[in-house]
């Protein structure tokens, strides 16, 4: 299992707590940060892997660098780490992406792309779920100011469940198969259906999810 975070995640006494527990990790290695660290790669002559690719409208550059057994921080003790980079740039010389990042993976020239996109994958989840919770009407806010224990956790869940709450709700008299066309509900509780996927939108209340579920099952 590898693990992923940001800059913030990417110091010693947590990196080593993580090989301790038998995990991998690639997090978000700034130079503001990680003075140690970039200091050893000034006047390295670094593996590079070059790549184009074309976006539709034009060709991107994505440049690969990396360097195993770099260390990160200062000090006998250190971590030691192996560190990559991706910079992508346009023809005109725009960059419209540069981030680097420290992991325990052993980087060459054949695993560094896919070690780099690993690491980019955080955002996706970032995007696609937590921005979601925020934003589309579940009222969850970044809060460090919710107890010191559990607190935070059960409002998270007490929020969660409340929709599911409903949704259970109009299951109770909603038992239909998916594959039909509409169930004859009122409006309110107006209920969509696509084969092997139910569409479930409670309008009123703005809720939409997707139950995966096979064609010959009751939703």
């Amino acid at each position: 299992m590898t693990v992923l975070g940001d800059d913030i995640y990417c110091h010693q006494p947590l990196c080593q707590q993580l090989l301790d527990q038998h995990l991998n990790f690639i997090l978000v290695c700034r130079p503001q940060s990680h003075t140690t660290l970039y200091e050893h790669l000034q006047d390295i002559e670094l593996p590079t892997v070059t790549v184009k690719r074309w976006t539709g409208t034009v060709e991107e550059t994505y440049i690969y660098r990396y360097l195993n057994g770099v260390s990160l921080r200062d000090g006998e003790d250190t971590l030691l780490v192996n560190w990559c980079e991706l910079t992508v740039s346009r023809p005109d010389g725009t960059v419209t992406y540069k981030n680097s990042f420290a992991t325990n993976h052993n980087l060459n020239d054949a695993n560094v792309v896919e070690i780099v996109l690993a690491g980019r994958t955080r955002w996706k989840v970032e995007n696609e779920n937590n921005n979601t919770l925020k934003t589309k009407g579940y009222n969850l806010e970044h809060n460090f100011g919710h107890g010191k224990q559990h607190l935070s956790s059960c409002l998270a869940t007490l929020a969660s469940t409340d929709p599911l709450s409903v949704l259970r709700q109009l299951g109770s008299f909603a038992h239909v198969h998916a594959g039909r066309s509409r169930a004859r509900y009122p409006a309110q509780y107006q209920l969509n259906f696509h084969t092997e996927n139910c569409w479930m939108y409670v309008e009123g209340l703005d809720i939409r999810r997707q139950l995966m579920v096979k064609s010959s099952t009751p939703c």
